[in-house]
């Protein structure tokens, strides 16, 4: 049995939306499944003692174009965030809730329509209220996710991904791991497809 693809992502990343609108197909069409990871990049980012771009001045006016461009040659939606920088942790631990209690599934399309509601409906996602309202779209019991995503198991749950995360050297968004290989970056998804068909490469 094959194992799954590691997809480690934060909200904060427009990088990690990108990954999140093709991994799964990815993943399908080499027979294989997805392990869904929110993490904070800031607590990851401490940690390590790096920077997020948006403290570097130069690196953020080359990113709000870099994303743009990005998003136009692969086709995908969107729109630059009014709400941003965003704080995510509600968001990921929702995830992480829903994870434990409804299924990965479901929680990797929760985790898609949050991305989507931020970077294509530019919706507050650091506003528990619209989280619940995300959710109940999908069909989740809205009072249990509002409990949930405050409760001091969510945040255990979310601590422990972070603390996994960075023990197996993960440092950014998206990241993902086939069979012991990292990838940092949606620009190394041709060679995640290719490791994934070939192995190592």
């Amino acid at each position: 049995m094959t194992s799954a693809i590691d997809f480690y992502f934060d909200f904060a990343s427009p990088y990690g939306y990108f990954a999140s609108t093709c991994i799964d197909d990815i993943a399908s069409r080499n027979g294989r499944g997805v392990a869904w990871h929110p993490i904070l990049l800031d607590i990851v980012y401490k940690v390590n003692g790096t920077g997020a771009p948006v403290q570097h001045p130069i690196k953020t006016e080359y990113l709000k174009n870099d994303v743009a461009r990005t998003a136009r040659f692969h086709g995908i939606d969107y729109k630059r965030p009014t709400h941003f920088p965003i704080p995510t942790q509600a968001a990921e631990r929702a995830v992480l809730w829903v994870q434990d209690h409804r299924g990965g599934d479901l929680s990797a399309e929760f985790a898609k329509s949050i991305f989507r509601a931020l970077y294509v409906d530019d919706v507050n996602i650091g506003d528990p209220a619209e989280l619940v309202r995300l959710g109940e779209a999908l069909g989740i019991d809205g009072a249990a996710l509002d409990i949930g995503m405050h409760s001091p198991a969510a945040k255990d749950h979310l601590k422990a991904e972070i603390d996994l995360a960075m023990a197996r050297g993960v440092f950014g968004s998206p990241f993902v791991i086939v069979d012991g290989e990292p990838f940092w970056g949606f620009d190394r998804f041709a060679q995640v497809e290719a490791c994934l068909k070939h192995g190592r490469i």
